[in-house]
């Protein structure tokens, strides 16, 4: 970020020189600004997208454990009809405990999958918002280097040049409030 700034600082110590080239270096350090608040934004939606992996994650690891309950559940009421016990009145309170925890297991298993689908929609939300600051942050940088051009070849079609992918830039970022 330094060498960014340094590079601003020749760039408006060159536009003294040249008082024409003052809109362009004021566009440079404004583009400045919107790479930083772009690339910003990206950090941070990529990090919230991690973090929503992670749950994704914890979510289906949760529902497989359930999973293997209710399935050991219902092994061990299936298991309890057919051998032979001393104790029938035993073996059948077994048996109807473990069919119990098997129909909870199946009505907990309904909810969790439904969490872990929207858990999974969040993500691929954030996952597309992410995806969108780090075009926008592309296109930033892109017109802030287009712009520089400008002072070094004094050609202004290169300023319009920058301006015009910096407005993508800034379309593509504000889209962002748009992606569901």
């Amino acid at each position: 970020m330094s060498e960014e700034l340094n590079e601003l600082q020749e760039h408006a110590e060159h536009a003294r020189e040249h008082p024409d080239l003052a809109p362009v270096t004021l566009t440079m350090a404004v583009l400045a600004v919107l790479v930083a608040t772009v690339s910003l934004l990206g950090h941070r939606t990529h990090t919230e997208e991690i973090i929503l992996q992670n749950k994704v994650t914890d979510q289906w690891a949760y529902y497989q454990a359930k999973n293997i309950r209710l399935h050991t559940d219902e092994l061990f009421a299936d298991l309890a009809a057919v051998i032979a016990s001393k104790d029938a009145e035993g073996a059948a309170k077994f048996q109807e405990k473990s069919r119990g925890e098997a129909d909870r297991y199946k009505d907990e298993k309904k909810e969790l999958e439904a969490k872990g689908h929207e858990l999974e929609r969040d993500f691929a939300v954030t996952h597309r918002k992410a995806d969108r600051f780090d075009l926008s942050e592309v296109f930033m940088e892109i017109a802030l280097v287009i712009t520089s051009i400008t002072l070094l070849s004094g050609r202004r079609i290169y300023w319009h040049l920058g301006l015009f992918m910096a407005a993508a830039g800034v379309l593509i970022a504000a889209s962002v409030w748009m992606v569901r």
